[in-house]
């Protein structure tokens, strides 16, 4: 029998954690890399804007699934209709090993990373951050004692959120509404603070690097590269989903809160992105480590770049929250239905939350935290659930065939190019990455190719799926 989850969340909650589950670390670290890969302000101006229209026409398809089917575990759910238990257990397996475990890791990452600014944290010396290597057969090396200051505090970060939705899952709601006005608010004081210091130039908006020209394929990749950079800032857009079993009036609230949230998140990338241009030219921002305080240094002093750095901390703070407040939802629901996984599944009896599962969650994620760096954690989710955001588009055209009576409250506008268009992007952005990560490791640029060891880990389910339904069968 399943044990359900209470509808305890409203309309604001919801687009609070559609807001705060997006927004969080991208913006504050990804700028710099990108503009490394772009060498043009205007171009990557265009790859936030480009990334956020695409996300939202995603976003558009899976509300139209998700009002339809307003359950608890989102795209497990939505997966079991359109193709059945395979694509829905290796799905589930993947949100947990993959993309929604290292994306709560590479999000509390930056938090720590930030940290630094105020405490300078321990680390080992040079030979002993090399002297652990895990080596993974035709895919690369991991060095888990490296930044160790750094990855023991997203631990304890992770840890500590974990057993607050563990208490309580309204505690925890409250929680991301409250620091998501705290975000908001200090990303007003960031953009007005630079744009209205006149302390920068507008030329930066569109003066070109003097060093970066990247030409022909090497732009086509440097574009997809600095795209996967982008999506991983609007990444958690579909958190809302995985909740929908607690969300109040599903059906209405789950299709307005990614809609006003997602174009909230847009109009606050291009902001923050343009604020950032206004102080730091092209070339500085490329050779930035942390872009957000190094342009309030440059307006405001020691003192403002000390407030944007407690700004980023207190952002990513909210956005670790409230992807653990959704993602492990998704093991939850998918314990529901194996026998041998129900422990799972249990709502715990006092504090009616998906205990076991955020305790699994969490500990998986600190696990994770040690695997890499922040760009290695966000380059190998960004690959792997874009496979799946894929197969939720074409999904749409299933559901359209498979349940064409089922009332529809909310139906995606422009069907069928929307989703159309969304399909066939994510295609061609899945093989130029696969193909740059491969080239880079070839080169020496990176030592692990990240998609790669994403899709090994997503692999890994398949015996595992074949082991739990022979057991399930024998049952």
């Amino acid at each position: 029998m399943k044990e359900n989850l209470q509808r305890t969340l409203g309309l604001n909650t919801s687009i609070a954690i559609v807001v705060g589950g997006i927004i969080g670390s991208a913006i504050f670290m990804k700028p710099a890399l990108m503009a490394a890969q772009l060498g043009s302000p205007l171009l990557l101006l265009g790859v936030w804007l480009m990334a956020g229209v695409i996300t939202l026409f995603g976003a558009m398809s899976n509300a139209e699934v998700a009002a339809l089917l307003p359950e608890t575990g989102g795209q497990y759910v939505f997966f079991q209709k359109m193709y059945g238990e395979f694509v829905a257990f290796l799905y589930a397996w993947s949100a947990f090993a993959v993309f929604n475990t290292a994306g709560v890791a590479s999000i509390a990452y930056v938090l720590g990373t930030y940290t630094e600014y105020f405490i300078t944290l321990p680390r080992f010396s040079p030979d002993m951050e090399t002297s652990i290597v895990l080596q993974i057969p035709f895919i690369g090396s991991i060095f888990p004692l490296q930044n160790i200051g750094v990855k023991m505090v997203t631990v304890v970060v992770v840890m500590a959120l974990t057993w607050l939705n563990y208490r309580s899952t309204r505690s925890s709601g409250n929680f991301q509404v409250i620091f998501t006005v705290l975000k908001v608010g200090a990303m007003v004081i960031l953009v007005f603070g630079l744009l209205f210091s006149g302390k920068g130039n507008p030329s930066n908006f569109v003066k070109a690097s003097t060093i970066i020209h990247p030409e022909g394929w090497a732009m086509i990749t440097a574009l997809m590269a600095a795209t996967a950079g982008a999506f991983w800032g609007y990444d958690g857009w579909n958190n809302i989903t995985f909740i929908a079993g607690e969300i109040k009036d599903p059906q209405r609230n789950i299709p307005r809160s990614l809609m006003i949230g997602l174009l909230c998140c847009i109009a606050s990338y291009v902001l923050i992105s343009l604020a950032y241009l206004y102080v730091l030219p092209i070339d500085q921002m490329a050779h930035s480590t942390m872009v957000a305080t190094d342009a309030a240094d440059r307006v405001m002093g020691e003192w403002g770049a000390g407030i944007i750095a407690l700004m980023v901390i207190i952002s990513t703070l909210g956005t670790t929250n409230g992807n653990i407040l959704a993602t492990a939802r998704v093991s939850f629901a998918l314990a529901q239905e194996q026998t041998a996984l129900r422990w799972i599944g249990h709502v715990h009896p006092r504090f009616q939350t998906p205990g076991n599962a955020l305790w699994l969650h969490g500990l998986w994620t600190s696990a994770l935290v040690f695997t890499g760096s922040f760009d290695m954690l966000t380059d190998m989710l960004i690959f792997v659930s874009w496979i799946f955001y894929g197969l939720s588009a074409f999904g749409i055209f299933v559901l359209r065939k498979k349940m064409a009576t089922a009332e529809r409250p909310y139906r995606v506008w422009g069907y069928p190019i929307v989703p159309g268009i969304f399909l066939l992007f994510t295609l061609f952005f899945l093989v130029v990455t696969l193909a740059n990560d491969i080239n880079s490791y070839r080169l020496g640029t990176t030592p692990l190719v990240n998609s790669a060891f994403g899709l090994t880990l997503t692999g890994l389910g398949i015996p595992l799926y074949l082991l739990l339904r022979k057991r399930n069968t024998s049952k």
